[in-house]
């Protein structure tokens, strides 16, 4: 497996944008439910929709919209807001990459061969 390379912005007042709740976002985008995209991440659904609520209000603009259950039950959807954070996010990540690829690469020739026992 290639290493990978996530970024966490953090804002003012403790607020936070990493590669967790972007993937969630990205879930949600793809199942079209919170409930899903908690599954797919190993959370509840309570643990889920806490964190988009908290990106909800993160930002101006909403990020999720949920729709409540009916006949057909209910749903969630990434607002244009949300598609466009999580495209801006995956874009700095790719350029940081990008960036680093030179380090990167020194630090995996660096690292000790897998299951090498240390000093």
């Amino acid at each position: 497996m290639a290493t990978r390379l996530t970024i966490r912005l953090d804002f003012e007042l403790g607020r936070r944008l990493g590669a967790g709740k972007v993937a969630l976002l990205e879930s949600i985008d793809k199942t079209g439910s919170i409930s899903a995209a908690g599954r797919a991440h190993q959370m509840s659904y309570r643990r889920a929709w806490l964190l988009v609520d908290e990106l909800n209000q993160l930002f101006a603009t909403p990020v999720v919209a949920a729709h409540h259950g009916g006949a057909r039950g209910g749903g969630a959807a990434l607002t244009d807001q949300g598609r466009r954070i999580v495209a801006l996010y995956r874009d700095a990540e790719a350029k940081m990459r990008a960036a680093a690829q030179g380090e990167i690469e020194a630090i995996e020739r660096a690292l000790a061969a897998a299951g090498a026992t240390g000093p």
